[in-house]
């Protein structure tokens, strides 16, 4: 036969496209139809027990999506639940942190949360179901956080059951927010939602007008939060960041993701010695600003004695009652000048920029992903939450193969 280099040039540019339109086209299994009949959840039955149960997968409403969960992470909150139940939602499907991909959806839904296009495959997070508050908007320049509002994985259970992320599939009803981060990876979808929190402390950190490139920072606190918010103000350019915390191998990772120097209080015997070891690593200035993310009254009423005068206080820490801090108003706040903000949660704008921030973190380096130090199935749901409560790691993760 034949065959001039035209001929050769259409053939392999029409084998080219085919062989692209099946890698872009091409569905899922479950979107080809071989979605289950039933999802597997891990059921709160009792505190400090899960069940896995199984469920009927139910029909999809025309604003509704059913999503197959990839990966959830274990929160704080998720803790004090499998601990306490201090939310009184037991039976509950518990997982907040979780991502997952598109496997059926609705003919109302087009768009996510930002108005980027949606379609089977793609991969999502969601962020809070609205109630009936107009004040809660994409680009709500007051910057009101979510507390009136409902979230995946901390729902009364109903009869759909696929209320949280610990789960095979999920379904996100109508009226939900969801955001399309099919160009990130799973590991770094994982941490969206712990991140945005720390997006958000930054944020009302800087309406103080006292968080700036130059600033000397001290971050109390060393868990997932807390180092979360290093890098976050590492992102921003800001050099001078002093770590406080008394586990060495959190101390020592806090640098991996920013920190110039650390602090094991541990160290130091009294408040006077701490602070003067905050001092040193300022070469004899106090901090700036500090970002305390704890939890510990304690941690909160010593935080203010590393701040110089004039200086700011986030206070993040704080995601339920810890108790109560002791603090002398005339020497910690007044005589100082201190300008304090809190922090609780985030907004919808938090989360979206959040996608950014985690893409420009993995650009200059920082190690995100050694955040997720445990990886468990589904079925090993308990001991997952033990291993957290043990804090033998980091972030604890639920993955489903």
């Amino acid at each position: 036969m034949d065959m001039n280099s035209a001929n050769v040039e259409a053939i392999v540019k029409q084998v080219l496209e085919g062989m692209l339109e099946k890698s872009v086209s091409a569905p899922t299994p479950a979107a080809r139809g071989t979605i289950p009949a039933t999802s597997k959840v891990a059921m709160l039955t009792a505190l400090e027990h899960y069940d896995i149960k199984e469920y009927p997968i139910p029909e999809i409403g025309d604003d509704d999506m059913l999503v197959k969960v990839e990966g959830c992470g274990v929160c704080g909150t998720d803790a004090h639940e499998f601990k306490r139940d201090p939310f009184s939602l037991i039976p509950v499907v518990l997982g907040h942190e979780g991502t997952g991909e598109i496997v059926k959806m609705g003919k109302n839904v087009k768009k996510d949360s930002a108005g980027k296009d949606l379609k089977l495959g793609d991969k999502v997070v969601t962020c809070m179901i609205f109630k009936d508050n107009p004040d809660i908007t994409m680009y709500d320049l007051n910057k009101q956080n979510v507390g009136g509002a409902d979230v995946y994985g901390l729902l009364p259970d109903d009869d759909i059951h696929l209320n949280g992320w610990f789960a095979d599939y999920i379904v996100i009803r109508g009226g939900s927010t969801v955001f399309n981060v099919s160009d990130l990876d799973l590991d770094s979808r994982i941490l969206i939602e712990p991140c945005a929190v720390l997006i958000h402390a930054v944020e009302r950190a800087k309406t103080t007008g006292i968080l700036r490139f130059n600033s000397r920072v001290v971050v109390q606190g060393c868990g997932p939060i807390g180092l979360i918010c290093i890098a976050i103000l590492r992102t921003m350019g800001i050099e001078n960041i002093v770590a406080v915390d008394g586990e060495q191998k959190r101390l020592d990772f806090a640098k991996e993701m920013g920190a110039t120097k650390s602090v094991n209080f541990k160290d130091h015997k009294g408040i006077e010695a701490l602070s003067g070891a905050v001092a040193d690593c300022f070469d004899g200035h106090l901090a700036d600003f500090a970002f305390q993310c704890t939890g510990s009254p304690v941690a909160h009423a010593n935080i203010y004695k590393f701040i110089r005068n004039g200086g700011g206080l986030c206070e993040l820490g704080f995601f339920i009652n810890g108790g109560d801090a002791t603090i002398n108003p005339h020497f910690d706040i007044c005589s100082k000048e201190i300008t304090t903000v809190g922090s609780w949660v985030y907004t919808l704008r938090d989360y979206a920029t959040t996608f950014d921030f985690l893409k420009r973190a993995k650009g200059i380096g920082l190690p995100m992903s050694k955040l997720i130090t445990h990886r468990f199935p589904l079925d090993q749901i308990n001991e997952a939450h033990v291993t957290n409560l043990k804090m033998e790691g980091l972030k604890i993760a639920i993955i489903n193969q």
